[in-house]
């Protein structure tokens, strides 16, 4: 069978200091990941964020070893201004969840989650 891949959600935060936007785009998939199974892909600045097992049962030990709910993903987000970034998150609570938080220089942080569709 192959990958079907259905986008769940597409949106976007606009900075009005520049005019520039920071866009988000969801994607779920049947197989991925080594063991194939449906998992998330997040679309941001030209990266590809997989929520897939394998991952997410590796972030969800780190996060229960640091006693935190939400689990940040420091290699995976783009922090290099405080006034602005896309940081992702695993939510480490039952149904587990990807949450993306996004903030530019004119904007309120915006989060938004999305369940995965499997447990570990």
């Amino acid at each position: 069978m192959a990958n079907e891949k259905t986008t769940i959600d597409e949106w976007s935060v606009r900075d009005l200091e520049d005019g520039s936007s920071l866009n988000i785009t969801v994607v779920s998939c049947t197989e991925l990941g080594n063991k194939s199974l449906p998992g998330l892909q997040i679309y941001s600045m030209g990266n590809i964020i997989n929520y897939e097992p394998l991952h997410v049962e590796r972030w969800a030990y780190q996060a229960s070893k640091a006693g935190v709910t939400d689990y940040l993903l420091e290699d995976q987000s783009w922090m290099y201004y405080q006034d602005q970034f896309v940081k992702f998150y695993l939510v480490n609570e039952s149904p587990l969840k990807a949450r993306v938080s996004v903030k530019t220089r004119s904007s309120k942080v915006i989060t938004k989650d999305y369940e995965l569709p499997f447990e570990v």
